[in-house]
Order: C-alpha cells, then structure tokens, then sequence
C-alpha cells in the first residue's frame, strides 16, 4: 500500500492532452484524505498527492470515443466526469523490404499473437509504489521522425496506428532510461526486434524497441539516464532508428505529452 506523503509534483513537462492516446490529469480527493482507489475502464490509475489533492493521471486508448468519459473513485464507485476531444491523426506510408513484416507467413502467427499476449500482460502490471514524477527524459538524442497515432500503411497495406514515437538515430547510439523504474522485460520480438520496457510504477511504463543490443536485465533497478540498450533496426524497421512508448493504465498515450513541446518532424520518406 502507498503510503501518504506530500511529495511535490514534478511533471512540468507532462501537457495533459484530452484526446484519444492522450493524457488527463483529475483532482480525485482532499490532501488531507486518505488515497483513494481510482479505476478508469475497471483499471487502477496512477495517483500522485500534492498540497492541492490527489491527483489522477489517466491514459486514453487510441479506440477511447469523443465525448463524456468518467473515472469511478472508492468502493461507492463514484463518477467523475471529463470530456475527451475527438482528434484525427494523419497518415504515413512506408516501404519495408521484409514482405513477412507486413504480412507474416502462417507459422509466425501464433508467435506474434503469443508476443502480443506477453507484451499486454507486462503493460498492464500495476506495481504499486510512489511516482513523483510523471515528466520523462528522451532515451536518445535525435529527430522525432515518425509521431505518434499515425495511421501506418505499409508495401500499400493499412496496419495499426503507431504507438508510439521514433527517434532518428545512428546505429549503436545510446538509450538511456526515461526515468527511474524497474525493467520488467527483456525479449526480441518479432515485429519490435530487442525490447526492454522499464516499469515506472503504477502502471506507467516505457518500452523502447528496435535495439541492437540490449544492456539490461529482468528485474534490473534502473536510474533515469542510466544505459538501457543500443540503437539499432532489428523488427519491422525500415533503418536505424528508436521507437518508444509510453503506457498508462495499460494504454498507449503519446510520448511527445511528458518530455514538452518538440518541433514537428520532416514529411516520412
């Protein structure tokens, strides 16, 4: 159980956003009152105190429809309602030389459907300590070149939107942690290649992909900065390059909402 501490909010950076794949923040209780249990969609939410209450931090899936929206706090499950905008994301089209990354051979099915399974399970873990910070650092240095909630056509296909945000850079750059967190896995992926998520607490997480080599291990203690992995473009990538994601409360929300305003990338080749 978290204990009560007035811990000052750092998350200037974080620009809560009310959109599908966006992120908003919600007084739920008094300062002074004891933590309440806050759920969105039947799933816990991260919770910070502060002099000012206790503040609910909630991802938006992608899927999350316009309009009224509600958290259900305590037992009671009382409704708090906010209003989520509606938000039309453009698209990118690329050219992977892969054809089984656009559409795997039957055998790679139950592997892919397997990985997906494992990657959801790890995302969607709750581990229950305090977060005092929701701002996070960039993992590497380098151009933002592929936003997220992009819908993605590959070879001429329409595939899922990113979930993500790409970061151009060369081959074997460092990727550092986001912030302080525990890895919670490890792996090469069929579609994400090397992978290592880190798990903040309280359902917020990061994962990095498309690594060259992974530094880390499965239950590694990591400090913001300290060295995950390196660049690379193992997976579905079309060259050297990071992808990163964030969750909160299981959900993919944009990356570019906890590290502040950041120029929009160059038109995808």
């Amino acid at each position: 159980m978290i204990t009560s501490l007035f811990t000052p909010l750092v998350h200037a950076e974080l620009r809560p956003s009310a959109v599908p794949g966006g992120v908003v923040t919600l007084t739920v209780a008094p300062a002074t009152a004891p933590r309440p249990d806050v759920r969105f969609a039947g799933r816990p939410v991260l919770l910070q105190q502060d002099p000012g209450g206790w503040q609910a931090v909630v991802g938006l899936p992608l899927d999350t429809p316009p309009g009224e929206q509600a958290v259900e706090i305590g037992p009671e499950a009382r409704r708090l309602a906010f209003q989520v905008s509606a938000k039309a994301y453009p698209e990118q089209r690329l050219t992977v030389k892969n054809p089984k990354m656009v559409s795997p051979d039957p055998d790679d099915l139950d592997r892919i459907a397997a990985e997906r399974e494992r990657q959801l399970q790890v995302r969607s873990q709750f581990r229950d300590v305090p977060v005092a910070r929701t701002d996070l650092d960039l993992p590497t240095a380098g151009r933002l070149s592929s936003r997220f909630g992009l819908r993605r056509v590959f070879n001429g296909e329409p595939r899922a939107p990113h979930t993500g945000l790409d970061v151009a850079a060369p081959m074997g750059a460092p990727i550092r942690a986001p912030a302080d967190g525990v890895v919670s896995l490890v792996d090469d992926l069929y579609f994400n290649g090397k992978t290592v998520f880190v798990d903040h607490g309280q359902g917020f997480v990061s994962m990095v992909c498309h690594l060259s080599e992974a530094k880390v291990e499965v239950g590694r203690k990591v400090r913001r900065g300290e060295l995950l992995g390196l660049v690379g473009n193992t997976g579905r990538a079309t060259g050297p390059h990071l992808h990163w994601s964030v969750y909160l409360n299981g959900a993919a929300v944009d990356p570019a909402l906890f590290i502040g305003p950041t120029p929009d990338p160059k038109p995808a080749r």
